[in-house]
């Protein structure tokens, strides 16, 4: 294990040198300042958009990354001491036009319909940034673009004030965009920016960009934006404070308890205050999230927990400098952790967070968070402290410490856990080569020894090629209680509990994608992975290793097959669907294969189906699964999804069929106003859920919402308990 640390160690320090060479580009803008009074309404009849900076053709970016778009696109920019103004005339016909959605920040569908979107990286760092786009309807979506695990992800829940416009033409639609510089941070001596464009082009089911994006990186690739030269020089930052207050009112009655009704009125508070030119403070007052998107529940057949993602706003913005820590397997800081217990809702007395730039090539972080006592369970504070030191180009040095401490009598307790851990992450200069050290350590106040999390993930990928491998090892007494690690604990069903083991994990794969010169396929792809685990006494745990092959067609949808095989060796006596004896501590190797089929998601009725079939332990399991959607462009989509898992276990080990039904609809009156309705039927966990909410934007980042929420049984339909929330937030800035 040592070995291969340091040999990972030397490949990454070794093409240090190339990062002394600056990034050539020819994707340069100069744009200038102007002083006339710009109208966002989709026209640009204004004369200064005449003498303003305009791009170049824009570029095949997928499903090929050669030649110029044939549909093309044209963007201009300019700014005031107010504003970056940015527009664009997309080439296509109107009759052509798909649009998924009116509903604004929806990712998903924004990149199913016919779209333009700008990605700027206003410190040209090529480590975080924005991003800013329309559908042809005038939907809305934008978000903050960073850096994970070496990888440029986008964070669709940041939100801020900013204004579009959509007018559409015969052959073509404009779409004129006003972003202010007080919704952004900026550094204002700062002359150069990255910037780049993306177009969504759904007829010939193509994506384009300005600035040449390769193979195998997304589109808001930061490695890959252009320059914007800002010829005139920007005014200082207008720097103010805003402020968010709410009010909420509830209701709620627990029928299995036979509890009377409740009722409750709270409010609350969200501010966002400058500290001087380059830092943000965040704060929050008796937060209250019951108006976010609820979980989408899941069959869990495995041995550990699930991981779900985190929805609440407070902790999403400018959360990569925070949660980009570890790997998909082992997450040092998971935010869900706060607030959250055992899926019950612990009360948030007050949250800050402050976050910025100290200079051009660090960045830090810091986080606190109080909750209140509740059943039983002592009140904590949790502070998460986070810097990110750029280093030779993209690359950089990180550092991350945690500290949850038990709060009781106006005094912190004995009763604490902390991590302190630091990673570099190294990306070379043509993207190709990317990896990461890391090492984090914890402590309690019973002071264990091997209490450390220690790994490496090496990756190369030239957009056909692609290869890496992650290696991790948990001692047995890393504790960290703001983390996620689901392999970190094996149930023991005889005890009826968690065990904490520590593990060594091996996650290597290898992939080649052939795009052939063809009418309707895009790309073949064959890969194959293994997920293997071991105690740290070597001892092996469990093994999967799967070979997949993947067909993506222009027009059809994708077509995937897997063969997997597993093996396990249960630690302890275990339970997996409640059958009368348990699994015996013991060795199983079985396989299984999986089809999928996913179909192309601009017709109005799309879907998708799973399958799969193999050995489970000592018995067997089938899987089926589908799901449907159909649109009624642009305001509607009316979707269900299915699973069912059969299991059979020899003798008395259990047998049983689980299934899992989720209708859901999602009506958009306008692009301020919508209605969501999620259906969840769960026979594994007994439950039948109803959550219902409509939301309306009344003013800029201001919102009313009324949810609905209900809970039933499964086998009789009786109500479990039923709520609901009214609330009501307004930006004041």
């Amino acid at each position: 294990m040592r070995t291969f640390f340091l040999l990972l160690f030397v490949l990454m320090i070794r093409p240090l040198k190339a990062q002394e060479q600056p990034f050539i580009t020819d994707f340069n803008l100069g744009i200038s300042k102007i002083t006339d009074q710009i109208k966002i309404d989709g026209k640009m009849d204004e004369t200064a958009w005449l003498n303003a900076t305009s791009t170049s053709e824009f570029l095949n970016k997928w499903p090929r990354d050669e030649g110029y778009a044939i549909n093309q696109t044209k963007a201009w920019v300019m700014y005031d001491d107010e504003h970056l103004y940015v527009a664009a005339i997309n080439y296509q016909k109107k009759e052509d036009l798909v649009v998924a959605t009116l509903k604004r920040d929806n990712a998903g569908y924004f990149w199913n319909s016919d779209g333009f979107s700008v990605v700027l990286d206003p410190y040209n760092q090529k480590t975080n940034g924005f991003l800013f786009g329309v559908n042809a309807a005038g939907a809305m979506m934008d978000g903050m673009v960073s850096l994970e695990n070496s990888n440029t992800r986008p964070d669709m829940n940041w939100d801020n004030i900013w204004h579009s416009a959509v007018t559409v033409h015969d052959d073509y639609w404009i779409a004129e965009i006003a972003i202010p510089f007080k919704s952004i941070n900026f550094d204002p001596t700062k002359e150069e920016w990255g910037i780049n464009f993306v177009r969504n082009d759904m007829q010939r089911n193509e994506y384009s960009t300005w600035s040449h994006v390769p193979q195998g990186f997304p589109g808001i690739d930061l490695g890959h934006l252009g320059t914007m030269q800002l010829n005139d020089p920007l005014p200082d930052k207008n720097q103010r404070i805003i402020l968010q207050p709410s009010i909420l009112t509830s209701g709620s009655r627990d029928y299995t308890n036979e509890s009377s009704f409740t009722g409750d009125v709270e409010v609350g508070l969200g501010a966002k205050i400058p500290v001087g030119s380059k830092f943000n403070m965040d704060l929050t007052v008796n937060p209250d999230f019951s108006t976010v998107d609820v979980d989408q529940q899941v069959t869990n057949l495995s041995r550990f927990s699930i991981q779900f993602p985190e929805k609440r706003a407070f902790f999403l913005e400018n959360s990569d400098l925070f949660s980009s820590f570890g790997t998909w397997g082992v997450r040092p800081f998971f935010s869900r952790r706060i607030g959250l217990n055992g899926g019950e809702i612990v009360p948030i007395l007050f949250g800050s967070r402050l976050t910025g730039n100290v200079n051009d090539n660090l960045r830090v972080g810091a986080m606190s968070v109080q909750t209140r006592s509740v059943s039983g369970l002592t009140a904590n504070n949790f502070t998460v402290l986070a810097a990110q030191q750029n280093v030779w180009g993209r690359s950089s040095f990180k550092t991350l410490i945690t500290n949850k401490n038990a709060y009781a009598d106006g005094s912190f307790q004995n009763d604490f856990n902390r991590t302190i851990g630091a990673e570099y992450h190294f990306i070379s200069q043509d993207n190709r080569i990317r990896g990461n050290l890391r090492y984090h350590w914890s402590q309690t106040e019973d002071r264990l020894n091997d209490a450390s999390f220690v790994g490496a993930t090496m990756m190369y990928d030239n957009g056909s090629f692609y290869t890496g491998i992650t290696a991790d090892r948990l001692g047995d007494n890393y504790i960290n209680e703001l983390g996620f690690s689901a392999r970190s604990f094996q149930y023991d069903a005889t005890r009826d509990s968690l065990i904490r083991v520590g593990f060594t994990f091996m996650n290597p794969w290898i992939g080649y994608v052939h795009r052939p010169e063809s009418e309707w396929v895009n790309s073949h792809e064959l890969s194959v992975w293994t997920v293997a685990s071991f105690e740290n006494n070597d001892r092996f745990i469990d093994r999967v290793t799967s070979l997949n092959y993947v067909l993506q067609t222009k027009d059809f949808g994708t077509f995937e097959v897997a063969l997997r095989n597993s093996k396990v060796r249960l630690l302890y006596e275990t339970n997996l669907i409640g059958g009368d004896e348990f699994l015996p501590a013991e060795t199983y190797d079985f396989n299984h294969f999986n089809l999928e089929y996913d179909s192309d998601e601009r017709g109005m009725l799309s879907g998708g189906a799973d399958f799969s079939y193999g050995g489970f332990y000592n018995g067997t399991r089938l899987f089926a699964g589908a799901r449907l959607n159909v649109r009624a462009q642009p305001w509607g989509n009316f979707g269900v999804r299915y699973v069912m898992n059969k299991v059979d276990l020899p003798q008395n080990y259990g047998s049983t069929t689980l299934h899992l039904l989720g209708p859901q609809a999602e009506i958009s009156f306008s692009r301020d106003l919508s209605w969501t309705t999620f259906l969840q039927y769960n026979t594994q966990a007994e439950n039948f859920n109803v959550n219902s909410r409509l939301q309306w934007r009344f003013a800029p980042m201001s919102d009313l919402f009324v949810v609905f929420n209900d809970n039933y049984q499964t086998e009789d339909f009786g109500i479990k308990n039923r709520g609901m929330v009214v609330k009501m937030s307004y930006w004041i800035n």
